[in-house]
């Protein structure tokens, strides 16, 4: 039944229930609603969250953007009154709560929006979010008109014209349902075989062996819990794909629309299927989004210029569609419900009266960008590419190359020593890295959408447009014909979803490094750093040196550096297996030492040298901490007799203590060296006994190894990082220092050495 057989209304004073309402298409009728049908009452189902009830969620949806206008025109106070006068909030998921059974409308476009979530998790959503809701109708007695909202892309992989009915399907949405859900439990058992654990645990090693045992056993679980997830999106993928659907969202939609029509398809029931949904055109303001939306990742990575090509058919039809046509069409549907016992289907696009080209959404969205470029910090403005459209094979492997390439590199680069120049080559790589995923990501993600070659029909939403009264139509109309795309993609939408991007980069001041937050003046909170390449840009085979060839003639030089270099190798293994491996054998080289004179030479000559080294930032921060009342702390593997002369800086000093004989050191260490995971260990249970919120605190390292320590902290920082923690410090963007000017890698200092650069103290 056409809606042209039924005379057109504004819902009246009906009663009706929204799900999703804090998605954007939810908040976007619920302002529609609440500004422009006034009798109508509504019921909103929202779930609460930890420490977030539903009320209290509602509430700051009022205070959100959506509604700025109305708050704007109203008043807030007014706004709050309407609210609590005509919204209904039910707090609860579908499934868990009693609807109530004067429903005259229910608009449920409660879905997840992600084309790739993993398997199980799409179905729950998409489908037995669907069926708890008509279940939940059917307990509460409740007769309504359900608007299922559902999408245009349901109708699959195919070409041509995809008219407005019921989708051309057999497949059995139970069975899939089921095995869906029991997907994770086959997953999980699956990722426990030995042969995938013994290959996370492989990898676990090779990358954060230095960080301690219990890193490795917490990397080798993460590596699984990834693999489980990654399984179960690539069953949803794989399913949807060889089903004929482009993606798991996609699938779980046409099984969702299938089980609607089963349960509820004897009653009133009407499926809208809008196409991509972007930033309004009108209302409630021109530009008006919550979040990014499909395109809108694609538009700012072009804007950025980190896409230098992306797969797409130049002449595919992007089928974009403002979000307050959607609600107005939606609206326009719940107010003209079919003859009980039929279902009406609608699509809500621009692809049929007013189509979009890639390559015109390609060409306005460049326009915009040469008009209003995007900052490229002291480089001045981001030059936005060229595109080619080349086609899907060449950008593959123009992709797949680069992704070989900065593998390479990185490894490569893991291997060298931390330096300026190495972090400067690591930043390189990692921005070209993170520009490689996003394309891959997007590309396998969207590359159906933006080769499509299909027109959806909307003969049946545009009769009912036409049916408006021609006084409502200005405010109520969704004829994708009034879109002027010049002005909607350069005026109205690339502006709103660039505003955030350009606003994070004024507030970085075009530098990618920022000013340190202000230290808050507490008592109970630490602040911990490391000594070697952390204070002082030496380490613990300078030491060694500044003590060894000061007690000795200068003609004997050569035949301890010469037995030095031969050790080289095995310390450096040493070094890169375990950082207290190292620590160990290379105190073996103090036996015979005497303890009072090593004591005295500190004292009398290489504390000077050791205070030359420090770094002035290094103090600077040091002293900021105790201003602000803060515990300092050192922790250090050098021995504790070559840190006396910094121990004035610090509230506590924790080193490493060689064990001695009658006053002669036997080269032994009197405990376990206080390394990587030791650290973080020793940490936590100083902070227990001392009453100190690591949360809180702060800590300072520039090796891997030194990973747990941070990772204890609030507030971890990265200083002069090794080029294992500085990609471990980018990807969970912990604060990057480069302190002293002159700081070097370790294994640089020796290698000074053994050349003759470094002179006698």
């Amino acid at each position: 039944m056409t809606p042209d057989r039924h005379e057109f209304h504004r819902l009246g004073s009906s009663h009706l229930l929204l799900t999703g309402a804090t998605g954007f298409l939810g908040q976007a009728t619920l302002e529609k609603l609440l500004s422009s049908y006034p009798d109508v009452r509504v019921s909103v189902l929202i779930r609460p969250r930890p420490g977030q009830p539903a009320q209290r969620r509602f509430d700051a949806l009022l205070r959100k953007p959506v509604f700025r206008e109305l708050r704007e025109r109203i008043g807030e106070e007014e706004l709050r009154r309407i609210a609590a006068e005509r919204v209904n909030v039910i707090e609860g998921d579908l499934g868990e709560v009693t609807l109530p059974g004067d429903l005259d409308v229910v608009v449920h476009g409660a879905s997840t929006v992600s084309f790739d979530p993993p398997i199980d998790e799409a179905f729950r959503t998409n489908v037995s979010g669907v069926v708890t809701l008509y279940e939940a109708l059917q307990k509460a007695g409740a007769d309504p008109h359900v608007v299922h909202v559902s999408t245009a892309y349901v109708a699959g992989v195919r070409k041509g014209v995809v008219p407005e009915d019921r989708l051309d399907h057999t497949v059995d949405w139970r069975t899939e349902l089921a095995g869906a859900l029991a997907a994770r439990a086959d997953v999980e058992r699956d990722s426990r075989r030995p042969e995938v654990l013994r290959k996370s645990m492989s990898r676990a090693q090779g990358e954060h062996r230095k960080a301690g045992p219990q890193s490795v056993v917490s990397a080798a679980e993460e590596a699984r819990q990834e693999w489980v997830t990654d399984r179960l999106v690539d069953y949803g993928r794989a399913r949807a794909q060889s089903l004929g659907w482009p993606d798991v969202y996609t699938f779980t939609k046409a099984l969702g629309e299938r089980a609607a029509e089963e349960m509820w398809g004897g009653r009133r029931l009407s499926i809208v299927r809008p196409a991509i949904v972007e930033s309004s055109l009108r209302h409630p303001y021109p530009g008006w989004i919550d979040g990014y939306k499909m395109a809108d990742p694609l538009i700012i990575a072009y804007g950025r210029g980190v896409l230098p090509e992306f797969p797409g058919l130049p002449d595919s039809v992007v089928d974009i569609i403002p979000v307050d046509l959607v609600v107005n069409a939606t609206l326009a549907v719940a107010a003209v419900p079919p003859e009980t016992g039929t279902t009406g289907y609608f699509h809500v696009g621009s692809g049929s009266r007013n189509p979009l080209s890639f390559r015109g959404l390609y060409e306005n969205v460049r326009d915009y960008f040469q008009r209003h470029p995007m900052p490229a910090g002291e480089r001045g403005h981001i030059r936005v590419p060229t595109w080619r459209f080349p086609g899907s094979r060449q950008v593959e492997m123009m992709l797949s190359g680069g992704e070989r390439a900065a593998s390479v590199a990185e490894r490569a680069l893991l291997r060298l020593p931390a330096s300026g120049k190495t972090r400067d080559w690591m930043t390189a790589v990692h921005r070209q890295q993170t520009n490689l995923d996003f394309l891959r990501r997007y590309a396998d993600l969207y590359q159906a959408y933006t080769q499509a070659e299909v027109i959806y029909d909307d003969s049946r939403t545009n009769a009912l447009h036409r049916r408006l009264p021609p006084g409502q139509v200005d405010l109520d109309g969704f004829d994708p014909s009034v879109i002027d795309w010049k002005h909607y993609l350069q005026e109205v939408h690339s502006p709103s979803v660039t505003e955030l991007m350009r606003g994070f980069s004024r507030g970085r001041g075009g530098s990618r490094r920022t000013a340190a937050p202000a230290l808050p003046e507490r008592t109970d909170i630490a602040a911990v750093f490391d000594l070697e390449g952390t204070i002082v840009a030496s380490n613990l085979i300078e030491s060694y040196l500044w003590a060894r060839l000061s007690s000795m003639p200068r003609s004997q030089w050569s035949g301890e550096l010469a037995d030095l270099a031969r050790s080289l190798p095995r310390y450096l293994r040493a070094e890169r297996r375990d950082r207290g491996d190292f620590v160990r054998a290379f105190l073996r080289r103090y036996e015979g030492a005497d303890m009072a004179e090593l004591r005295d030479l500190v004292d009398d000559v290489l504390g000077d040298a050791l205070l030359q080294r420090v770094m002035p930032e290094a103090v600077r921060k040091i002293r900021a901490h105790r201003a602000a009342g803060h515990k300092t702390i050192l922790i250090t593997g050098t021995v504790d007799v070559f840190v006396r002369p910094l121990a004035t800086l610090f509230d506590e000093v924790v080193a490493s203590r060689m064990h001695a004989r009658d006053g002669v050191l036997t080269g032994y260490l009197d405990s376990p060296p206080l390394v990587d995971e030791a650290r973080a260990a020793w940490l936590r249970r100083h902070a227990t006994d001392e009453g100190i919120d690591l949360a809180g605190s702060y800590a300072y390292a520039d090796s891997y190894s030194d990973r747990p320590l941070l990772e204890a902290v609030g507030n971890p920082a990265a200083v002069n990082p090794d080029p294992s923690l500085y990609r471990h410090a980018k990807r969970k963007h912990w604060r990057i220092h480069e302190w002293g000017a002159h700081t070097r890698g370790r294994g640089d200092v020796l290698m000074d050495t053994i050349t003759g650069t470094v002179s006698a103290r």
